[in-house]
C-alpha cells in the first residue's frame, strides 16, 4: 500500500471513524433499557441485560474425561485389580474399594478414593475378569476436576452479550431456563422518492424497483429488531410530515434516499421544521451523504439511496449504533490482513470500501464497483478497504471484512 500525500485529509468531509464515534455516543445517550425475560428458546440474537454469574460449580464433582477404569495409584503396583463397580453417567458412585477399580464411562462421577483414570484402550481384561495396564498412571490423569469450567459466583457472560447459541448452551449448563434480555429495537424503514415503486407492480416511466427497504428489513430481522415497514415515501411535504407522526413509539427512523439539501429533500424539511438535521458528509465511498437527526425527538439515520451505499453505511454505521442502543460493547466488525490481487492506481479522499472475495488468498475484486449495483455485494464475501490517500499494487496487503461479521 502506498500513501499518496496526506492520507486521511478530507477537507470538509468526516472521517469514518469520527462519524462511528459520534453515532455510538448518541446511542449511549439514549439506552434501550426495557427488558424482557424468556425462556431460553426465544433469546437467540437477543441482547443480556444482567450479568450471568454462576451459582454452581461446574462440573458439580470430578467426572472422567474417559472410558476406562478409575483406580488408587496406591493400590496399583502391577498386578491385576479386581473391577467392584461399574459407573455411568448420572449414577452416584459408591467409594472405591481398597485393592479394587471401577468401570468408569466418559461424564460419570469419580468414586471416592480414586485419584486417576486409566483409559480402556491401555487397560488388558484378563480370563478372570481382573484388569491390569499396559501404560504408566498418573494423579489426576484423565479427571475433570470440580469446577473445572466455573465456580459458584464467577461471571460467567456480561450484561451486552449477544446471545448465539454456544452462550445459550453456558446458560442452560448453569440451570438457567428464562434470561433477562434487552427489548427488541422498533425500527421503522422507509425509503422516500416517487421513482420507486415496489416489486410486483409494473414498471412506469423513470420508475425503479425499490430493492434497499428489502434489504434493511430483512436485516434488521436478523439483527434482532422489530420492524415496522413503513413504505415509501412520495415526494411530498404535507405527506411526508403526516407519515413520519404516524409511526407512533419507534427507537429508530430509518430512511434511504432524499436527505440533503436539494428542493425534493422532502424528509430532510421535516426533520428541519420538527426536529434537528445533522448532515453528515463522510469521508466514505460509497454512502458519502449519511445523515443523522431527530424528528419530534425520535432519532433518525438517512441512508444514501445506492443500493451499494445504503449496504455499506448501514453495515459499518447504523448496525453499530443499534448494538450500542441495547448496550453491546464490541460493535465493530472483525477485520484482517489479506495481500491484494489486484492494482488500485488512483488514490482517493474517502475511504473506500470494494465488494470483494478471496480467491487463492488474495483479496479479489468486482469488475464494477458503481454504488448501483447491489449484485457486486451478491457476488462478494466482503469489503476490501482501501484507505484514503493510497494506492495498491498486486501483494499490498489491505483490511477485508467478512459479510458474515455484519449480516448477523
Amino acid at each position: 500500500m502506498n500513501p499518496v500525500g496526506k492520507p486521511g485529509k478530507t477537507g470538509t468531509l468526516m472521517p469514518v471513524e469520527q462519524a462511528l464515534q459520534q453515532l455510538l455516543a448518541m446511542a449511549e445517550a439514549a439506552p434501550i433499557r426495557e427488558r424482557n425475560t424468556l425462556p431460553l428458546a426465544d433469546c437467540d440474537g437477543r441482547v443480556l441485560a444482567q450479568d450471568l454469574v454462576s451459582t454452581l460449580d461446574l462440573p458439580p464433582w470430578p467426572n472422567s474425561a474417559m472410558d476406562g477404569y478409575a483406580v488408587r495409584l496406591s493400590d496399583w503396583t502391577g498386578e491385576p485389580l479386581v473391577v467392584s463397580q461399574r459407573i455411568f453417567a448420572g449414577q452416584a458412585p459408591e467409594p472405591l474399594a481398597a485393592g479394587t477399580c471401577a468401570r468408569i464411562f466418559t461424564g460419570a462421577p469419580v468414586p471416592e478414593g480414586a485419584d486417576c483414570v486409566e483409559m480402556q484402550e491401555n487397560a488388558v481384561v484378563h480370563a478372570d475378569e481382573r484388569v491390569s495396564f499396559t501404560e504408566p498412571l498418573h494423579v489426576d490423569q484423565n479427571i475433570r476436576p470440580r469446577g473445572q469450567e466455573t465456580t459458584a459466583g464467577e461471571l460467567v457472560l456480561t450484561a451486552g452479550t449477544r446471545l448465539g447459541p454456544i452462550e445459550l448452551g453456558l446458560a442452560a449448563s448453569l440451570g438457567h431456563d428464562r434470561l433477562d434480555v434487552i427489548r427488541r429495537p422498533r425500527v421503522a424503514v422507509l425509503s422516500t422518492g416517487d421513482e420507486l415503486i415496489e416489486p410486483g407492480l409494473p414498471l412506469g416511466p423513470g420508475q425503479i424497483y425499490n430493492s434497499n427497504r428489502r434489504v434493511l428489513c430483512s436485516w434488521l430481522t436478523r439483527l434482532g429488531c422489530e420492524v415496522i415497514d413503513a413504505g415509501i415515501l412520495p415526494d411530498d411535504l404535507e405527506q411526508t410530515r403526516t407519515r413520519l407522526a404516524s409511526l407512533g413509539a419507534v427507537d429508530l427512523i430509518l430512511s434511504t434516499g432524499g436527505v440533503s439539501v436539494g428542493e425534493a429533500d422532502f424528509l430532510g424539511i421535516a426533520l428541519r421544521e420538527e426536529g434537528e438535521l445533522a448532515l453528515w458528509k463522510l469521508a466514505i465511498k460509497p454512502g458519502k451523504p449519511l445523515t443523522f437527526g431527530h424528528f419530534r425527538g425520535v432519532p433518525v439515520i438517512g441512508l444514501p439511496g445506492n443500493p451499494a451505499s445504503t449496504l455499506v453505511t448501514f453495515a459499518l454505521l447504523a448496525r453499530p449504533y443499534l448494538l450500542r442502543r441495547q448496550g453491546v460493547q464490541d460493535v465493530e466488525p472483525l477485520r484482517f490482513e489479506v495481500p491484494v490481487g489486484f492494482t488500485w492506481p488512483k488514490p482517493g479522499n474517502r475511504r473506500e470500501y470494494l465488494r470483494g472475495r478471496i480467491e487463492q488468498g488474495k483479496a479479489i475484486i468486482y469488475r464494477n464497483q458503481s454504488s448501483g449495483v447491489l449484485r457486486s455485494a451478491a457476488w462478494a464475501e466482503g469489503f476490501v478497504e482501501v484507505l484514503e490517500g493510497t494506492t495498491l499494487e498486486r501483494g499490498d496487503r489491505v483490511n477485508f471484512i467478512p459479510l458474515s461479521e455484519v449480516l448477523n
